[in-house]
């Protein structure tokens, strides 16, 4: 079980230029839960750029029986908010600045997709952003990151900490650790956005020098806010400290 006690929080703001790049968010507009007009994704995107982001690749859900999105409907939709933003902006804000790839659902029909040999959407190179269900752990996780590396690509798991069904047994971290997926926290998971059993979980992982990457996941103009106030708690500069993959993305 996570221990109850909290570290105090530093009254330094997080300096997001030490990332580089985020690699967690839902921009494309009217695709998932994520924004949903290209006015809000100009915002938001303009908004993490003010942060000090560098580059942002976005990350809509591909989740069959919800968001059953694809290559196709996401490339519209980018191709959408990329011409949806200004001529003088686009000196700062473009392809090579912004871009996507997917936030994969794990379950069969990634396991069709592989089946079949369809190219996933990556991150960069062959690294893929995967997440499980918040309810209950999946059947078969190791098997499923197993048959993606087998392919050739690197799964990456999204926000580990939020798995709330993992909080009382904290080994199963070193036991997915030892697959070889790469792990990335949700940034507000530090401040105790998503609750403190969360925060916990995450210091846990910055603490076992477990994190590979750190992402917004930002969804609406709320994370932005919060974002903007995030302390650069203990933990965090931890993280940051141990070296993060996001600059070389």
């Amino acid at each position: 079980m996570f221990s109850i006690f909290k570290r105090k929080s530093s009254s330094i703001t997080f300096p997001y230029y030490l990332l580089k790049t985020d690699m967690h968010s839902h921009l494309i507009p009217a695709v998932d839960d994520g924004s949903q007009n290209e006015d809000e994704s100009l915002f938001l995107i303009r908004g993490m750029m003010e942060l000090g982001f560098e580059k942002l690749i976005t990350t809509p859900h591909i989740m069959q029986d919800m968001y059953p999105n694809n290559r196709q409907t996401l490339g519209m939709g980018y191709d959408e908010i990329v011409r949806y933003i200004p001529g003088e902006e686009k000196d700062k804000i473009n392809t090579n600045t912004f871009h996507f790839g997917a936030e994969y659902f794990l379950d069969d029909h990634v396991l069709n997709l592989l089946e079949k040999n369809e190219p996933m959407l990556t991150i960069k190179d062959n690294m893929v952003l995967v997440e499980i269900s918040f309810a209950s752990p999946p059947m078969g996780l190791k098997e499923m990151i197993f048959d993606l590396q087998i392919k050739g690509y690197q799964p990456i798991l999204a926000h580990p900490e939020r798995y709330t069904f993992y909080h009382r047994t904290p080994s199963i971290y070193a036991e997915l650790k030892e697959t070889g997926v790469l792990f990335q926290s949700n940034l507000l998971s530090f401040s105790g956005y998503y609750g403190g059993s969360v925060k916990d979980a995450a210091e846990y992982l910055a603490n076992n020098d477990m994190l590979e990457l750190l992402g917004t996941d930002l969804h609406h103009e709320r994370h932005l806010n919060q974002l903007r106030e995030l302390p650069f708690t203990n933990a965090l500069q931890q993280v940051v400290g141990h070296g993060l993959l996001n600059s070389s993305l």
